[in-house]
């Protein structure tokens, strides 16, 4: 299933964002036993690289982030942690 929520994740990012680099680690098997855990959502570590960024603060970019996962936010995915970059900043 965690190659699945991988796969999930970078098509939405993909999709919305059309980045330039795009790294998603699963540190789902890291957070075992965690209540958040529990309800079945993943652990993830997100590197985006997209020009989609440019002049947006570090929260407008993790919204835009969050927006392309919406639907898939607590339901397949607990935790996210986000680097947000532009090409000029990679």
């Amino acid at each position: 299933m965690t190659a699945e929520r991988v796969e999930m994740i970078r098509e939405r990012l993909t999709n919305c964002l059309q980045p330039t680099e795009l790294d998603i680690v699963d540190e789902s098997a890291k957070h075992a036993g965690h209540a958040g855990a529990a309800s079945g959502g993943g652990h993830f570590i997100v590197t985006i690289v997209a020009s989609a960024f440019q002049d947006k603060t570090l929260i407008q970019r993790h919204r835009l982030v969050y927006d392309a996962v919406d639907d898939i936010m607590h339901r397949e995915i607990h935790a996210l942690s986000i680097q947000a970059k532009t090409p000029e900043e990679s």
